[in-house]
C-alpha cells in the first residue's frame, strides 16, 4: 500500500493484514504519513536486509503489527529480532523465494526463530514479479510451520488455492497454509490496489 485515500479504502474491506514496503530500491515503497485505520488489520512492514535499529523505528512510528523480511536474513538475525518482538506481540514472517531447486531444508534453521513463513515466487526483484511458481512443490512442505502463500496471485488462481488447502486438509495439516498475499495482479499500477478486483477475493472456508 502506498497512497492514503487507496489505504482507507481497502481497509474498509477489513484484510487481516496490510503491506507497507520499507525498501527505496522498488516503486511500492512507503515514505508517506499513514493514516489512521482500523486496529484490527495489522499493518506490516515489508523490509530488505534492513538493519535491526531501522527496523524498530519503522515499528514505533507507523505501529506496525507484522515483519515480512524479504532479504538474506539469517536465522541469527531473526532470533535477534524475535527476542525484541516477543513482548510486544509482533509477528515475524521470513521469506523465501522459490524456483524449481528450492531445497526445504533451507527452511529449518528458521523454524524456532519466526512465526511464519512466506512462499514467493523467485524472480529478478524481491518480491512484485507478477509470477506464480510450481505450487506442486509446496505438497512436500515437510513443516507444521504455517505459512503465507504468495508470488502473482490473481482471481483466476483461487480455485488452484482451494485445491492446495484441501491437499493439506487430507494430510491433517488444515491450518498450515495460513494465508495469502496479493499484489500485482490486484494493482492499477505499483502501490495503487483496485479495490473492485479485492471485492471479489475470497478463499476462507
Amino acid at each position: 500500500m502506498k497512497e492514503a485515500d487507496n489505504i482507507l479504502e481497502v481497509a474498509e474491506l477489513q484484510p487481516d493484514y496490510m503491506g507497507f514496503i520499507f525498501y527505496d530500491k522498488t516503486p511500492r515503497n512507503f515514505d508517506a504519513e499513514m493514516p489512521q485505520i482500523p486496529s484490527a488489520v495489522k499493518k506490516t512492514g515489508v523490509f530488505v536486509n534492513a538493519k535491526i535499529d531501522d527496523i524498530l523505528k519503522k515499528i514505533r512510528k507507523y505501529d506496525l503489527k507484522a515483519l515480512q523480511l524479504h532479504g538474506n536474513e539469517s536465522p541469527e538475525f531473526c532470533g535477534e529480532l524475535n527476542i525484541l518482538l516477543r513482548e510486544v506481540k509482533i509477528e515475524l514472517i521470513k521469506v523465501f523465494s522459490i524456483g524449481e531447486d528450492f531445497d526445504f531444508k533451507d527452511i529449518k534453521a528458521y523454524e524456532a526463530v519466526v512465526d511464519y513463513f512466506l512462499f514467493d515466487t523467485k524472480g529478478k526483484n524481491k518480491g512484485g514479479n507478477g509470477t506464480v511458481f510450481n505450487w506442486e512443490i509446496l505438497k512436500e512442505y515437510p513443516s507444521e510451520k504455517p505459512f503465507f502463500l504468495s508470488g502473482g496471485i490473481g482471481l483466476e488462481q483461487l480455485s488452484a488455492v482451494k485445491e492446495l488447502q484441501e491437499h493439506f486438509r487430507a494430510k491433517g495439516k488444515e491450518d498450515v497454509l495460513y494465508a495469502i498475499d496479493v499484489n500485482s495482479k490486484f494493482e492499477d499500477k505499483p502501490g495503487l490496489k483496485n479495490v473492485g478486483k479485492l471485492k471479489k477475493l475470497e478463499v476462507r472456508g
